[in-house]
């Protein structure tokens, strides 16, 4: 933790290895703002690299040696392998390397209210709605986002306010690496076990995540387990959730277009605020809880607030809807974990449409065989399941498990080895009045893209 900090005080140059990553490019546009020289590279160029090119950050397509020139302080993720050119090359001129969550927390402990948003879901649309809401009423935060926020087009921005939001994911104990003053805990839940095992292991590491906390613990009062892991952390704690017995809970709640909550807030048995969301699904009233939570914890005015969330609707790759072509609505959605898939189809479900088709990737072949028989049952909730073969990423299938054998056990349901075989029939079967969602982690939103495309093509040769 000093080195890394005493570091950031030494050096000008700091170069990122894979910076157009979500969780590399809000770091290097904040290093950036505060003076430093900023270079990186990437094996893609994209949305993140232009955005990135458009501040003035020099970034090189492919990685090299060479890309390194000057550079003082390095930057890499988990998922750079060891003989990458440029970390061999950094090594080699004995060049401080460290870890992206290293990073992270030393730039965490740069403001004196620090608000981490953690949870096993829905981590992303609570740092995005709290970001908007504390941009829209001028508090000028930084913050660092899973996906992108429409207003800002970007993973996060560097403010001039000591608040910070950023998003502190669990995975590999990754958060513990951080310093909040303020954390804001969703749920607790089943995830990475590969890495964790077991709940109980989860759990402990939501409690050392709690520990780490200065002040505030904002957490979700109806989750056994979230319950569980801050049990016994001495810290002031404030409770959200549907059980009245909560510090916030809503009252009066009421679904518009089928799944758009509309409901008051109940702070200690007393309504004080009324909340309409325009992000679909009955699990969002509890994200939108938290969210009143913080914002109000941070000194936020109620009106402020209730502004700043009737105007969110979600972040990218969160029910993100792409569009409309031939008459069939294309959304993409992040969910790639039974629990998210749950809520996410179930709210598509209750939107109206004439039929939710789910075109479904799974990642890690660890999860889906884990997690197999939740996978099943969650996946049967739409009206028709298509799927590519599992993104195996990090992991080499020593499982043995397939996409095959999901299909086999969800009534008719569907699979492809890739997009195109996704994209043709999905977009074959589909008719006026239907929602064609895709879900996973992975690239998934590329055969949304090609299905959008294809459906304006069909519409095209229709009219």
């Amino acid at each position: 933790m000093q080195q890394i900090d005493s570091l950031l005080a030494s050096v000008k140059r700091v170069h990122f290895i894979g910076i157009g990553g979500a969780g590399m490019c809000p770091l290097a546009e904040i290093l950036h703002d505060w003076g430093y020289t900023v270079t990186g590279s990437d094996n893609n160029t994209g949305d993140n690299v232009d955005h990135l090119r458009e501040l003035g950050i020099d970034v090189t397509i492919g990685q090299k040696a060479e890309n390194l020139a000057g550079a003082e302080l390095i930057v890499y993720t988990a998922a750079i392998l060891s003989d990458n050119p440029e970390l061999v090359a950094a090594k080699a001129g004995e060049i401080p390397a460290v870890e992206r969550a290293v990073l992270f927390g030393a730039i965490t402990r740069r403001y004196g209210n620090c608000i981490a948003v953690c949870g096993t879901h829905g981590k992303t649309t609570v740092t995005a709605m709290l970001t908007q809401v504390l941009v829209l009423a001028d508090a000028d935060p930084t913050a660092v986002i899973g996906g992108v926020l429409p207003l800002i087009g970007s993973h996060g921005l560097s403010g001039k306010s000591d608040t910070m939001v950023c998003e502190a994911c669990e995975f590999h104990d990754h958060y513990l690496e951080l310093s909040p003053d303020v954390s804001v805990i969703l749920n607790v839940d089943e995830d990475h076990l590969e890495y964790f095992k077991n709940l109980d292991n989860i759990i402990a590491s939501f409690r050392k995540f709690a520990s780490l906390t200065s002040r505030t613990l904002i957490y979700n009062g109806d989750d056994a387990n979230t319950c569980r892991a801050v049990d016994g952390v001495e810290k002031e704690k404030i409770t959200f959730g549907f059980d009245p017995a909560n510090d916030y809970s809503p009252a009066n709640l009421t679904f518009n277009r089928g799944a758009f909550a509309e409901f008051d807030v109940v702070f200690r048995a007393k309504a004080i605020a009324h909340l309409k969301l325009n992000i679909p699904g009955r699990h969002n009233v509890l994200n939108a809880l938290a969210v009143f939570a913080a914002a109000r914890h941070a000194g936020l005015e109620i009106a402020q607030i209730e502004t700043g969330v009737a105007a969110f609707a979600g972040a990218g790759r969160r029910f993100e809807i792409l569009g409309e072509a031939d008459g069939v609505t294309v959304a993409d959605d992040y969910a790639h974990h039974p629990s998210e898939l749950a809520v996410t189809l179930t709210a598509a479900m209750q939107m109206g449409y004439r039929k939710v088709w789910a075109v479904f990737q799974p990642f890690t072949y660890s999860r889906t065989k884990i997690l197999f028989d939740d996978f099943v049952r969650v996946l049967q909730i739409p009206d028709q399941c298509v799927m590519t073969e599992i993104m195996g990423s990090r992991e080499r299938n020593t499982y043995g498990i397939y996409t095959k054998d999901l299909a086999e056990k969800i009534p008719g349901a569907v699979w492809f080895e890739g997009f195109d075989g996704v994209s043709k029939y999905t977009v074959a079967h589909a008719q006026k009045g239907d929602l064609i969602i895709t879900l996973g982690c992975g690239d998934i939103y590329k055969a949304a893209k090609m299905m959008l495309k294809m459906l304006k093509e069909k519409s095209t040769g229709n009219s």
